[in-house]
């Protein structure tokens, strides 16, 4: 299920200067959230396994099964919202998990999504939302006036936003020392300008669900692109230093402002 995989030059200095313990590891099949038997296999590869749990109060009554799950004490590896790269801290030391699905994807793009989970590791971020969240998420569902599907996107969303806060002040240092994944992180956010700044247009028409609008923008942040109202408000120092009160708050304001 997981071969260790060999890092190029550029990634393996990354590594080196934020997660210098973590292992990286080709996973053998795609996953949203491993199997329980394959996530147990990690204990073969590392020291030692040690699930994360959460408080049963921090989730709404109608959260998703898998959130459920992951809150518990149960070892849950990857929900859905991970993309191409996972990673976590519930080994010892931590893995980066990489899925066949990146196949076909340009080299230096898939470079810049190895080095960008090193650097996620290395800021000591939750590995989930409802670690960002905590006891707020409950909050967060009351606002967000959308099915509890819905309301997942928008939080990863949220979370992934908050993160790319100040993970693009690291990629934006490698200008002069990694040039070559500077320039993957710019193009990746050059190609998604033209899709965020019309994203009010597509929502208002009805042609983008407001969850998928929202994890758009938010995953437009550490690229610094500019973005539209009313997702600009989470592109602020703001966001930054008051992150699940202020997510909640921005919330609570958007979708009164969509029931007007």
């Amino acid at each position: 299920m997981f071969e260790p995989r060999e890092l190029s030059s550029p990634v393996e200095r990354i590594r080196d200067e934020h997660a210098p313990e973590a292992l990286v590891f080709d996973c053998d099949r795609d996953f949203e959230t491993l199997p329980p038997a394959q996530a147990e296999e990690l204990g073969l590869v590392v020291d030692s396994l040690e699930p994360a749990s959460y408080p049963s109060s921090w989730l709404p009554e109608d959260a998703p099964t898998l959130l459920d799950r992951y809150a518990s004490s149960d070892l849950t590896i990857g929900m859905p919202g991970d993309g191409s790269i996972a990673w976590t801290r519930q080994t010892d030391p931590p893995i980066v998990l990489v899925k066949p699905r990146v196949e076909g994807t340009p080299e230096l793009f898939l470079d810049f999504l190895l080095a960008e989970a090193f650097v996620e590791l290395g800021l000591e971020v939750p590995e989930h939302f409802i670690g960002f969240f905590e006891d707020a998420y409950p909050d967060l569902d009351r606002a967000v006036a959308l099915d509890p599907g819905g309301t997942y996107q928008v939080a990863a969303a949220l979370y992934d936003g908050w993160v790319g806060l100040g993970s693009r002040e690291v990629f934006a240092e490698w200008h002069g020392d990694e040039p070559e994944l500077a320039d993957a992180w710019q193009d990746a956010g050059g190609r998604l300008e033209g899709r965020v700044s019309g994203l009010p247009r597509a929502v208002a028409r009805g042609e983008t669900e407001f969850a998928d609008a929202t994890e758009l923008a938010c995953a437009a942040i550490k690229h610094a692109i500019e973005l539209p109202a009313p997702f600009a408000a989470l592109d602020t120092d703001a966001y930054h230093e008051h992150g699940p009160d202020y997510a909640v708050r921005w919330a609570e304001k958007t979708f009164e402002s969509l029931a007007e």
